[in-house]
């Protein structure tokens, strides 16, 4: 039996944890909609199960992968941001998608912060890439915020044009962690 850990990363408003079976309804809700076109999506109900098990098994086989985003204060799933790294990939890739009810809440920057410092301080990846559709203009916006640079400007990603972002690397002989407090 494969046996690993999902760590806990909170920061001083979200809690980003493992994904849950619970998440589902919402992740399968988001992509019914066309604003999931970004992230691969409309998909069908079966399409957003292979979604949520594929996240879990991400870190089972790469030891890092996409955390799935609450508010400490209610609990609520609010999205996901991580690491990604599938087939079709350059190398991986920083992640991140908030529900439509919690953006322009600094909830998707607080959390793609916490992901990156994390994943550039435990789990050797260290100045990594974003694909970001051209028509993302949020996406972009958010990058620029995170300190990435526009790399290349026409890419590929499973068949769509996509541009790499790349973010600065992080000094990780600092030891102030950007407000995250790791449990397991």
């Amino acid at each position: 039996m494969t046996s690993f850990t999902i760590p806990t990363v909170e920061t001083e408003r979200l809690i980003l944890r493992a994904p849950h079976l619970d998440d589902l309804p919402a992740m399968t809700a988001f992509f019914a909609t066309e604003r999931s076109h970004m992230v691969g999506g409309p998909r069908d109900d079966f399409e957003s199960w292979r979604s949520l098990t594929g996240r879990i098994g991400q870190w089972a086989l790469h030891g890092y992968g996409v955390w799935h985003i609450t508010e400490r204060s209610n609990g609520q799933f609010a999205g996901w941001a991580g690491m990604m790294n599938a087939p079709g990939w350059a190398e991986p890739e920083l992640g991140w998608v908030v529900m439509e009810e919690f953006e322009g809440k600094g909830i998707a920057f607080e959390a793609t912060q916490a992901a990156r410092d994390f994943a550039a301080r435990h789990q050797g990846l260290n100045g990594v890439i974003s694909y970001i559709a051209h028509a993302n203009g949020r996406s972009r916006a958010l990058a620029e915020r995170l300190g990435a640079t526009l790399e290349i400007e026409r890419a590929e990603l499973l068949g769509k044009h996509a541009q790499i972002w790349r973010h600065p690397h992080i000094d990780i002989s600092d030891t102030a962690l950007t407000a995250e407090r790791i449990g397991q």
